[in-house]
């Protein structure tokens, strides 16, 4: 079986999804079952994006997107700073 990987707003839509169900008086595993996936990843799915709506889902992607790009840029500085102090030594 093929794994299937999900949108962030997609995911945003099955919580709410279950969430309706659960509010009609359905088992977390009926509802759970009804979206499609197990619940672990229910569970794994509402502990990163639960209470979050769909505009602020992509604003987090954006902001861990531009924070990854800001990691890699300190560090390649902190790389080409440690080069420098080393071949000043050496003057």
């Amino acid at each position: 079986m093929a794994r299937k990987r999900h949108t962030a707003e997609e995911i945003v839509a099955k919580l709410r999804q279950v969430d309706v169900l659960m509010a009609q008086g359905r088992q977390v595993a009926d509802a759970v079952r009804a979206i499609g996936v197990t619940e672990v990843t229910y569970y794994r799915w509402r502990n990163e994006y639960g209470g979050l709506k769909g505009d602020q889902v992509k604003r987090l992607k954006e902001l861990e997107t531009e924070n990854n790009r800001l990691r890699r840029a300190v560090s390649d500085l902190t790389l080409d700073k440690l080069i420098l102090a080393e071949a000043a030594k050496g003057n």
